[in-house]
């Protein structure tokens, strides 16, 4: 079952692998502050927030939502030996700011559909994706992954490192502005210079891209032209979707994949 045969059922998904960590403390919202990409005061007004954090060279290294409980910041991040990272890359930063960071590696988070969880949040990246929620709601059906994974695929939109490359994709080649993940208002963050730089001045010249075929190749297959030259390296994919990393000016038709690009 991909998801209920009557499509005003409520059904809820569980995504694979992520993980938790909570911050506490009376500099818990200047400490993510100064550190991720999206602006924290946002959450004065909206119940979540999406963002990265990156190297000081503005690379990806995380990317995660962050809610906000009784007296703790909420970071729902990629699992296992991701979260542990990223649990302690904010370790290293904390240095004397008044905060505890706990990590929990793995944790159970679902999207649900037409059904509100409470507590939940409609995913701010885009509402075609769901509500996610720590709890799925009673009397739901469950429905497969792949249902979630091919709406967001078809979206645009990245799933953490199955699309980005660690400390080497940039949040323009990854669309993460359009999703909501970037403020260019909030002030200085860690990787703040190239990324404003590359916003600003236009100099991206690869970017991901949503293409189909009935037989897509692996994660991180090289993708050439019909002269043989490289334009782009494949990402994730589920059924006959899937993200390529694309430069801008190829336009044309891969040599040893029937894929064509949606966008």
């Amino acid at each position: 079952m991909t998801t209920p045969d009557n499509k005003n059922a409520s059904f809820y998904v569980e995504l694979p692998s992520r993980g938790l960590i909570e911050i506490e403390g009376e500099e818990r919202h200047a400490f993510l502050q100064r550190l991720i990409s999206n602006d924290i005061d946002l959450l004065k007004t909206q119940p979540a927030i999406y963002a990265c954090l990156l190297t000081p060279q503005g690379k990806f290294l995380h990317d995660f939502f962050v809610t906000e409980g009784p007296d703790v910041l909420l970071i729902d991040c990629e699992g296992h030996a991701r979260a542990q990272d990223l649990y302690e890359r904010l370790q290293k930063y904390k240095l004397r700011t008044k905060v505890n960071i706990s990590v929990e590696p793995a944790n159970h988070v679902y999207v649900c559909y037409n059904a509100q969880p409470d507590p939940g949040y409609l995913d701010p990246r885009h509402e075609d994706l769901g509500w996610r929620s720590y709890i799925h709601p009673e009397n739901a059906k469950q429905g497969e992954f792949s249902s979630w994974d091919e709406k967001r695929i078809a979206l645009g939109i990245i799933d953490g490192s199955r699309d980005a490359v660690v400390e080497k994709s940039t949040l323009d080649e990854l669309n993460i502005e359009k999703f909501n993940g970037v403020s260019y208002t909030k002030g200085c963050f860690v990787g703040q210079e190239l990324t404003a730089r590359m916003h600003h001045r236009g100099l991206g010249k690869k970017h991901l891209k949503v293409v189909q075929g009935e037989t897509l190749p692996p994660s991180h297959t090289d993708l050439k032209s019909e002269d043989s030259k490289l334009v782009g390296e494949m990402r994730s994919s589920s059924g006959d979707k899937g993200l390529a990393l694309l430069k801008d000016d190829f336009d044309g038709e891969f040599d040893e994949y029937q894929i064509r690009i949606l966008g």
